[in-house]
């Protein structure tokens, strides 16, 4: 087993104990069901649930198609068919579903040029298309139905020899969507802030781009009128506002940084074991799955915070602590931090940190959060995991902290970048109580959270299928890097019970978990 530092680990026993539940908030349960495996990685990634016909639609990139499985036995389900995408350009990268429509994503066969959003009946025929802008990354209907609404993230080429405009699209569907023309296409951009100021905070950075070029959207939220969209702007680390009725950008939203020296994380994957501590870095939330919840007549934003760092052939970022030079006044320990078992081994950003421009580094800024964060409207902190994810995966499952999903990967090979790397996020009611389920990508594991009263949410639950490094086979991976996770309440369940449906990027699964809560 590997090595852990005593001290945190009596920190973590200290620190979380609604893991094995509470008084207050019970323990919930992860119980496998059932799983359908797609094929290779990438064969999952993004999944929709149909209530009234007890379906899931879900993307696989490794055959660029929509695949459809009946689950009305989730522990069986079964392969209906697959529709083809590759008439519609080079990848798809997102669906969702409203009560008679699939929508899907598809970017361009060139990703820079514009791509697509093609709707399909039920069954899978053909509806409509309608052209969007570069790399349409995320879609989603709005609660009614009667709007798409798509974050096209805009990635420049490797040379960023042509750097498209992110925006976001607003689609508004006609009665009958047969008639779905371009004309129903409006386009919330970025221009106005290639002027107007904006947060000094939220990152604008790429060579010789402007805002509108450089602002990615990701991943996008609806409010349960419908009106309003917030869009994660992942390598901004910033949030985007979008009134849906005038297809416009509000506000943009900075997110701030986690200051790792009041929280802790592992950064370096050569210190003799899982050793989770202070430093002196700062973690840039960017995250990149949100979802909107209203409790008690107040809607928060639940951001999966997984860090995304510019790594192009003409403009790389990342750098290792240990290649830079530290301010002497600032870091007098230098020598020490930038040691390989400490932090010489982490990636920061080369963009952020000379705060006075002589050449040398004032501050260090790591990439992600390592976690995952409620906030409110205004884009205001309610709640942070802090080093939760990393310590809760210590206890349970430490034979896979901080570890890749390859075979080939060593332990804990993630410690210097990005840790865990939170990346989907579903959140919903059970009984009396909110609950938010985190998928982590490269530990393949998900957390429990109980959300009822947002600023004191604590961890409740854990599971993971994912293999140990030992035990890892490609023909039974298990379920690796949850790509997305949706929930579905008793209600609208095959079974009458609470479950979660995960997408799986590298395992190609979509898996099925009976969700329990223990009573009190």
């Amino acid at each position: 087993m590997p090595i852990v530092n005593p001290y945190w680990l009596i920190t973590t026993l200290a620190s979380i104990p609604a893991i094995a539940g509470s008084p207050t908030s019970p323990r919930v349960t992860l119980d496998p069901i059932g799983s359908f495996r797609s094929g290779g990685v990438g064969a999952a990634e993004i999944g929709a649930y149909h209530p009234a016909t007890r379906r899931v639609y879900f993307t696989n990139a490794e055959r660029n198609a929509i695949g459809i499985l009946d689950v009305s036995d989730p522990a069986s389900p079964v392969a209906i068919r697959w529709i083809d995408l590759a008439p519609y350009g080079g990848g798809v990268n997102s669906v969702a579903v409203s009560e008679r429509l699939i929508a899907a994503a598809v970017e361009g066969v060139v990703k820079q040029d514009p791509g697509r959003v093609v709707v399909f009946d039920l069954e899978g025929a053909l509806v409509s298309l309608v052209e969007v802008g570069a790399l349409p990354d995320m879609l989603t209907f709005t609660p009614d139905g009667r709007r798409i609404v798509v974050a096209n993230e805009g990635e420049p080429s490797e040379d960023y020899s042509v750097d498209p405009e992110g925006s976001v699209s607003v689609i508004d569907l006609p009665e009958d969507p047969r008639r779905l023309g371009q004309r129903h296409v409006r386009t919330a951009d970025f221009r106005r802030f290639n002027t107007e100021p904006i947060d000094p905070t939220i990152r604008v950075f790429g060579p010789g781009a402007s805002a509108a070029q450089d602002l990615e959207p990701e991943y996008i939220a609806i409010s349960d009128d419908g009106t309003t969209a917030w869009v994660t702007l992942q390598e901004n680390n910033a949030i985007a506002v979008i009134d849906l009725d005038t297809a416009r950008v509000t506000a943009l939203l900075p997110l701030g940084h986690k200051d790792h020296s009041r929280h802790a994380l592992d950064a370096s994957n050569r210190d003799g074991g899982i050793r989770v501590r202070p430093a002196p870095v700062f973690g840039m939330y960017q995250p990149d799955t949100i979802r909107s919840i209203t409790i008690d007549g107040t809607t928060y934003l639940l951001c999966a915070d997984e860090g995304d760092p510019r790594g192009y052939r003409a403009f790389d970022e990342r750098v290792r602590v240990k290649d830079l030079t530290l301010d002497p006044t600032v870091f007098p320990d230098a020598e020490e931090l930038q040691k390989d078992e400490y932090l010489g081994r982490l990636r920061v950003t080369r963009t952020l940190g000379d705060t006075d421009g002589d050449g040398d580094f004032d501050a260090l800024y790591a990439f992600g959060g390592r976690g995952f964060s409620i906030r409110d409207t205004d884009g205001r902190l309610v709640f942070d995991s802090g080093p939760q994810f990393e310590l809760i995966t210590a206890l349970q499952n430490p034979e896979t902290f901080n570890t890749d999903d390859s075979p080939e990967a060593g332990f804990e090979s993630r410690s210097p970048e990005r840790g865990p790397e939170p990346e989907a996020i579903a959140a919903g009611r059970i009984g009396d109580r909110t609950y938010a389920f985190i998928g982590m990508e490269r530990t393949s594991s998900i957390v429990v959270y109980d959300i009822t009263e947002p600023s004191k949410s604590e961890p409740v639950g854990y599971a993971s299928r994912r293999r140990s490094a030992g035990q890892f086979s490609p023909s039974d991976p298990g379920d690796a890097a949850p790509e997305s996770i949706v929930f579905v309440p008793a209600s609208d369940s095959p079974n009458g019970e609470p479950m979660l449906i995960t997408c799986n990027e590298w395992s190609g699964t979509v898996s099925f978990w009976r969700v329990s809560v223990e009573p009190r």
